[in-house]
């Protein structure tokens, strides 16, 4: 048919042939639609999309693409499902795409259809033969010409579409908040041309092109406030400019989800004069957020209520448990305990829940993780007693399973250890995986009166938290375990503790807390006549005290160590206080005594097997052997140490072994392979995020780059150096990096800067009772100040 013979119809009718007509059912073969002469306002019937909104461009950009007319042809995706948790703005994504799209010249010239099927509501619920009554309606047939049956609608829907397709009046069909494929599958044309938008909270399978919408930026979640903010209030409305932390923290707490951020801006535009901060505060207590995030027209919780409804009761046990993780994700394995059920009953139901959003699948397959918002709403829903019950059956498993890939990094697996990890990597893997939770875990069984686990569970971290050099995490875990350890009133597990503590209170260079906390740790294995594991206190206080400079304790501290491990015959053990006495020994300028200390532990490293002990060893002997000038001598056990590290793995030992050779290449003015060397050791330390090795590098780089007369490099590095020891509060290693910054500058002739240089060097050799580097820098500042005066 023509458009002329169709605008010269008044009325619409359907003529059939080739079938069979049941008043108004059609069961036709060949159906000839005729349309209305012009399009019907029902066409053109979207909803306004809202004028404050942002963070989609890139969604909206992909949609545009899927609906451009240039697109189609076969092979074509022409049904696109945009899908999320509620709240999270699926509606409004799809609305702003289509009316961008209806305003395109002549890519829908037919207009909208529109449809909202309130499939999460059991009272306002849409079935498909009630929406496509509607539909049908909307494109101008009469009620009377609308067939009784789900079926003959679909049909007559499809034929209408198709045929405003002929005529090259294309529609966009929008099919808004379906809950269920069944609902939507009815309304989808299938002429090949009609393309069509379903939002649904479920991944529903359509056939269509999945889009699934995450939370905003935070960026762009801030500026939704500002945006919904200024709407309401013009330019009173600047808040947000004027309290940008506070509104960042709300932004955060309401998960940066649209929903919650729309409530926010509205909560703040009915009160004119309420401060950002004051809804960051109240938004701060989880137990009552949810009841803030609510107004007259629209909650938080309302929308979650909708979801939680449409769960089956095993699929609302499961989510109401999955709080009960402390940690920001969880794997299969672990809901597995939770929830106390087999596995592939726990991967069906998580799958289940997450077609929902209402978990969201990690970064990783088989791990799982929940909204802040909807983490919440869930904890609202859970009971009790089975919450504890399911608390207790989680704690249980990491504690064990930590324990297994602990074995694992002592080099102890047995068979049963061999059951759960394949091997060491294995086990690793597993730590990396669940760090966060198994330090969250030891949290909550010390809220949770657990305190056997609250106690065992960071010693069964302690090698992993170290080798990865997670020092701050490993501090607050012996924080738990020394209290643990105290309800308990088990003075061996204390003193562990505070030995551990200490450890990783050094490495993150608290030395005062370390000490005492070392003291304390003696003390106890001293009064409960544990010789052994006095002398490891002992030998780490003495690392301690060196750190501070106290030399003459922290020696006195290492040769106790070594005399009691002599007593009680534990060969590795008084190799590593042997160790420990050479660095102390070295810090005290005792470079010979230092040396026979350190080759007694290479000798027993190399008894014992112990070739990582030995890569140690050899390291340290190298760099006493710099110290006394004999740098043939250095050079060789540095290049050692530096394969034996590399056998090992250890990148960071590597690093260390690199940086003290490189020291020595530069002494034999072999000075390419020095800056090469501590090149090596800068990447390797940035790459293990260890701030104050890598200044240590830096530094040593800039005393070759000086060498070679790259001035400009060695400024650079040093101001770097200075900088790190400045952030991470190492006074005398900035002092040093400072004190080199003063040469180079004089170098170049920035007399000014260097002399400044020099005098902040002297000051804070000065203050952590360096005297020979303070002298160093005045005889530096003198030189300059020469230098500076015959330039004048």
């Amino acid at each position: 048919m023509t458009r002329e013979e169709a605008d010269g119809i008044g009325s619409v009718s359907n003529q059939i042939s080739g079938g069979v007509f049941f008043h108004a059912v059609i069961q036709g073969r060949d159906i000839t639609v005729q349309l209305p002469p012009a399009v019907p306002p029902a066409l053109s019937g979207l909803p306004a999309p809202s004028a404050t909104f942002t963070g989609r461009g890139r969604q909206v950009e992909e949609l545009l693409r899927a609906l451009a007319p240039d697109e189609a042809g076969q092979g074509t995706v022409l049904v696109h499902a945009v899908a999320g948790l509620a709240g999270i703005g699926k509606t409004e994504l799809v609305l702003q795409a289509a009316a961008r799209a209806l305003r395109e010249p002549g890519w829908f010239p037919g207009g909208v259809l529109f449809v909202d099927l309130s499939g999460y509501d059991e009272q306002r619920r849409v079935p498909p033969e009630r929406a496509l009554h509607g539909l049908l309606r909307a494109l101008g047939l009469p009620a009377e010409h609308v067939p009784a049956e789900l079926q003959d609608r679909a049909r007559l829907y499809r034929s209408v579409l198709a045929a405003f397709a002929e005529q090259g009046r294309q529609i966009l069909v929008v099919v808004d908040n379906a809950s269920a494929a069944d609902q939507v599958r009815p309304l989808l044309p299938s002429d090949g041309f009609t393309r069509t938008l379903v939002t649904s909270r479920h991944t529903l399978d359509v056939g269509a092109r999945l889009n699934d919408l995450d939370v905003l930026a935070p960026a762009a979640s801030v500026d939704l406030i500002r945006q919904v903010l200024r709407r309401a209030r013009g330019p009173a409305g600047s808040r947000v400019d004027e309290d940008l932390e506070a509104a960042g923290r709300v932004a955060e707490l309401c998960g940066h989800l649209p929903l919650a951020l729309q409530i926010s801006a509205a909560l703040l535009a009915d009160m004119p004069n309420r401060p950002v901060a004051s809804l960051a505060q109240a938004l701060a207590d989880a137990h009552r957020r949810l009841d803030q995030l609510k107004r007259a027209d629209r909650a938080v919780r309302a929308a979650f209520d909708l979801s939680y409804q449409n769960l089956t009761s095993q699929q609302a046990r499961l989510f109401r448990m999955l709080p009960v993780n402390p940690g920001p994700d969880v794997s299969t394995e672990s809901v597995t305990y939770l929830a106390d059920i087999d596995h592939t009953l726990a991967e069906g139901v998580l799958q289940d829940l997450a077609r929902a959003h209402l978990v969201q699948p990690g970064t990783t397959w088989g791990r799982w993780r929940l909204h802040d918002l909807v983490r919440l709403y869930a904890s609202e829903r859970a009971e009790p007693d089975s919450q504890d019950q399911a608390c207790g059956r989680l704690l249980d498993h990491y504690a064990h399973v930590a324990d297994v890939a602990n074995r694992w990094l002592l080099g102890v697996a047995d068979s049963a250890a061999a059951r759960e990890f394949a091997d060491r990597g294995s086990a690793l893997a597993w730590l990396d995986a669940e760090r966060l939770n198994l330090l969250a875990a030891a949290s909550m069984a010390a809220n949770t009166g657990r305190d056997q686990i609250a106690q065992e569970l960071p010693f069964r971290l302690g090698i992993y938290l170290d080798q990865r050099r997670r020092f701050g995490d490993w501090a607050t875990a012996t924080a738990i375990s020394v209290s643990a350890a105290r309800h308990l009133g088990n003075r061996h597990r204390e003193g562990g503790a505070l030995n551990n503590r200490g450890l990783a209170l050094r490495n993150l260079r608290r030395f005062d807390e370390a000490i005492t906390a070392l003291q304390d740790a003696a003390a106890i294995y001293r009064e409960t006549g544990d010789r052994k594991s006095e002398g490891t206190a002992l030998n780490n206080l003495g690392l301690a005290l060196r750190e501070v400079r106290r030399f003459d304790q922290a020696i006195t501290a290492c040769q106790d160590a070594v005399a009691i491990y002599r007593e009680t015959g534990d060969r590795h053990r008084e190799g590593s206080a042997l160790n420990s006495l050479g660095a102390a020994l070295q810090a005290a300028r005792r470079f010979n005594e230092a040396i026979t200390a350190y080759r007694e532990y290479l000798a027993i490293c190399r008894e014992t097997g112990d070739r990582h002990g030995e890569a140690k060893a050899l390291k340290n002997v190298g760099v006493s052997l710099q110290d006394l000038r004999q740098w043939d001598d250095a050079i060789t056990a540095l290049q050692d140490a530096v394969a034996i590290y590399r056998e090992a793995d250890d990148r960071h030992g590597e690093a260390s072994a690199l940086n003290s050779l490189g020291v020595a290449l530069r002494e034999v003015r072999q000075f390419n392979a020095a800056i090469s060397a501590c090149q090596d050791a800068v990447a390797i330390y940035r790459e293990t995020g260890d701030r104050h090795g890598e200044a240590q590098a830096v530094n040593n780089l800039g005393l070759v780059l000086r060498d070679v007369g790259r001035f400009g490099e060695a400024i650079s590095g040093w101001q770097d150096a200075a900088a790190i020891y400045r952030e991470i509060g190492d006074r005398h290693g900035e002092a040093v990096a400072v004190n080199n910054l003063g040469l180079v500058l004089r170098d170049v002739g920035r007399f000014g800067e260097a002399i400044i240089a020099h005098q902040e060097a002297a000051a804070a050799f000065r203050e952590t009772g360096d005297r020979h580097g303070e002298g160093n820098a005045l005889d530096s500042l003198e030189t300059t100040r020469r230098a500076a005066d015959g330039q004048d």
